[in-house]
């Protein structure tokens, strides 16, 4: 292989191989950075994964015992998955549902439309720590404001954080709510789909509803899919909003996968077993879209495809 790479470049003329050595200088700090901060990261990971690491004393090398012990024996590890996997299960799909509904909205002639439209963008460009705070302040038990107007009801106050039943549903309003930037990626293609299909809809007789079902959902699948994906990748590694607001309480209710990785490389300084849990994550994440794309050609339209077809 390096030889033939180096005999073909060989064959090329002074000119071509000037221009070839200029694109690789001009490129060699993306270059370097790529091999610095993504390569060799990725590597490093490998090999940790398969040592016992505290950072203080050298690696101590140990095989697949860090895989074995988290798959067979890690309680905590199995409390995790379930987390994790009950959330990326409801949270990715009912982002996405709640995106499309609020572009679906946005994109209807109504009066304020653009004043509607930041006021749905805007928790995507607040902080999240910002974000945590507001909804803590909202749904603490003793003084906030959602269980002060319970109060004010007559009605008992909700533990929306402090109870192990409630506080995963809790989550899944904020992340709901916080559906700025997939809504404006929705309202960009709602506004692509062509008016002459629902035109011929409406001589047809076909009513709102039909116009959505049959015509919205499908112009709008391939950016579904897209946002399918990305809501369980970011699902998977969901960190900061259970860590400012619950810190993996109560009872390991929001202990989800990022939070026990997190604590076992730096709280616990488990470098070794936090590798270990990365690589098992990317695994997971791989399967799972690899997953999505197979099954996506039974619900996704491709308008080219269709009309090359």
């Amino acid at each position: 292989m390096t030889v033939s790479v180096f005999r073909g470049f060989r064959t090329l003329s002074y000119r071509e191989r000037r221009n070839l050595l200029l694109g690789v200088i001009f490129t060699s700090p993306w270059l370097i950075g790529f091999l610095l901060w993504t390569v060799y990261p990725l590597l490093a990971a490998i090999y940790y994964s398969l040592t016992r690491y505290d950072i203080m004393r050298p690696p101590i090398f140990i095989g697949l015992k860090n895989y074995k012990d988290l798959i067979t024996s890690d309680e905590t590890f199995r409390i995790v998955m379930h987390n994790t996997l009950y959330w990326v299960a409801l949270s990715a799909p009912s982002g996405v549902i709640s995106a499309f509904l609020m572009a679906t909205l946005l994109n209807t002639r109504i009066l304020g439309r653009s004043l509607f439209r930041a006021i749905f963008f805007f928790p995507a460009i607040v902080p999240v720590f910002v974000t945590a705070m507001v909804w803590r302040y909202l749904l603490n038990i003793q003084y906030g404001a959602i269980n002060a107007v319970l109060q004010e009801l007559g009605l008992s106050t909700i533990p929306f954080l402090s109870n192990p039943q409630l506080v995963k549903p809790t989550l899944l309003v904020i992340n709901m709510w916080a559906q700025g930037n997939a809504m404006v990626i929705f309202l960009a293609t709602l506004q692509d789909v062509p008016r002459s299909l629902y035109e011929a809809a409406t001589v047809d007789g076909a009513n709102a509803w039909h116009k959505f079902w049959h015509i919205t959902i499908p112009m709008c699948s391939p950016v579904i899919l897209f946002n399918l994906i990305m809501g369980f990748i970011g699902s998977f590694q969901y960190f900061t909003l259970p860590w400012l607001l619950t810190q993996g309480g109560p009872n390991r209710a929001t202990e989800f996968y990022a939070l026990y990785l997190y604590r076992n490389a730096f709280q616990w300084l488990r470098m070794g077993k936090a590798a270990a849990l990365a690589w098992i994550l990317f695994i997971i994440t791989v399967v799972f879209t690899v997953i999505l794309f197979r099954t996506s050609a039974r619900f996704v339209y491709y308008a080219s495809e269709e009309e090359r077809g």
